[in-house]
């Protein structure tokens, strides 16, 4: 591994049960949503921003429920280890929609898992808390 990417990451699950994941533009898999911070940011402030950014959700930082930190190979940065602050949101009646940055999201199933191409992050760690 050639460096490490820190980030922050939501598993956002609605009153169904499903879970939100999200394709980046010129990405080939989904993942949580999140995001690297900014400069001087916490891992509450960066997911906070980046699932608001990325879906349009605006959820208060106290809806965060914070699950780890977590580390996998990353999805998108050849040769780099993704390391993770995770937070699970759960929330209602709300509409994602996708911003420049997401190609597409979905809302998947437990049962939708296995046949939806997700990051090793994603996979391994992070998608079963939208079940637990």
């Amino acid at each position: 591994m050639s460096g490490i990417v820190r980030v922050s990451a939501a598993v956002v699950v609605d009153e169904d049960g499903r879970a939100l994941v999200v394709r980046k533009r010129g990405a080939r898999v989904f993942q949580q949503p999140g995001g690297k911070p900014d400069p001087g940011e916490t891992p509450l402030e960066t997911v906070v921003r980046e699932v608001a950014e990325e879906t349009g959700i605006h959820a208060s930082p106290a809806d965060f429920v914070p699950l780890g930190r977590f580390s996998e190979v990353a999805a998108n940065e050849p040769d780099h280890q993704v390391v993770a602050d995770a937070f699970l949101l759960r929330v209602e009646g709300v509409d994602a929609t996708s911003t420049n940055e997401i190609e597409e999201l979905r809302w998947l199933r437990e049962e939708d898992v296995e046949h939806t191409p997700l990051a090793p992050l994603s996979r391994n760690h992070l998608i079963r808390f939208a079940w637990a």
